[in-house]
């Protein structure tokens, strides 16, 4: 059979490290492939690495067909729920295939027709035209990561370049850094990738700085001569009720001690 490979199914699969695909490798040509290839038709959808590694050695390996999808979105759907439910799958990446599944149901719902509305039903909510993924909330439960982590990997996916992406995607950077470096013109994104982890520690920190002298600092309010007084006396009053809170406590303290000493003789 003629397996094809579809390169933007393809990009739903992370691509390994040199060390991950050094030890599948080992185990394939030891083990042999034990788990199928699963195809949509004639097209490859879970297996990518298993299928190179593969062909590339002469192993024999098995297929299964799956054809229980109606077009290439459904498979594109299903890929990444099973990328989702993966343990081995970094932050940055189910937050990028969280955010990628919200475009595609956005979008299948956007182009879906409107439905008639029955007698009788036209102010209840429908379930069916509700969309589902439409919180900020909604893509960081299925991706298993904070709302804010949401937030920091849309910044990366708009604004940083190529390289800072693959950085964070290998762990050169975190999640949080790389958010912040995204800020920076493309030309110091790039040469900051190219300084190393430091250089990319420093750039984030910066930017961090940056952001911090730009806050407005908070005003101090002025208040009347009598109003500050008013303020001050009642501070006063309400340090010498806690005062004499403290002492009843310590009287009351004192005296099951000298209870306890008594019942111990």
């Amino acid at each position: 059979m003629d397996i094809k490979i579809n390169d933007e199914l393809r990009s739903f699969v992370d691509p390994l490290t040199d060390i991950e695909y050094a030890a599948l490798e080992r185990s394939l040509q030891t083990e042999g492939c034990r788990d199928a290839l699963v195809l949509w038709r004639d097209t490859l959808i879970d297996g990518h690495n298993r299928y190179e590694i593969c062909t590339k050695h002469g192993i024999p390996f098995r297929t299964v067909h799956n054809n229980n999808f109606a077009s290439l979105e459904d498979v594109m759907l299903w890929m990444i729920d099973n990328h989702l439910a993966r343990r081995s799958v970094s932050d940055f990446q189910r937050g990028v295939l969280a955010l990628r599944k919200k475009e595609i149901v956005a979008q299948r719902m956007a182009e879906r027709p409107p439905e008639p509305e029955a007698e009788g039903d036209k102010n209840s909510p429908s379930d069916d035209t509700t969309p589902p993924w439409n919180t900020r909330e909604d893509i960081a439960r299925a991706a298993r990561v904070s709302s804010n982590t949401i937030s920091q990997i849309e910044r990366i996916q708009k604004a940083a370049t190529p390289q800072l992406r693959e950085a964070v995607r290998t762990g050169a950077i975190s999640i949080n850094a790389a958010a912040n470096v995204a800020q920076l013109p493309e030309e110091q994104q790039i040469a900051a990738v190219a300084g190393g982890r430091k250089e990319l520690q420093q750039a984030a920190r910066q930017v961090r700085e940056q952001k911090m002298a730009s806050r407005p600092k908070k005003e101090k309010v002025e208040l009347e001569p009598e109003d500050e007084l008013a303020a001050l006396r009642k501070e006063v009053a309400s340090l010498k009720d806690r005062l004499a809170t403290l002492l009843t406590d310590n009287q009351r303290l004192k005296q099951r001690l000298a209870n306890a000493g008594l019942d111990d003789e």
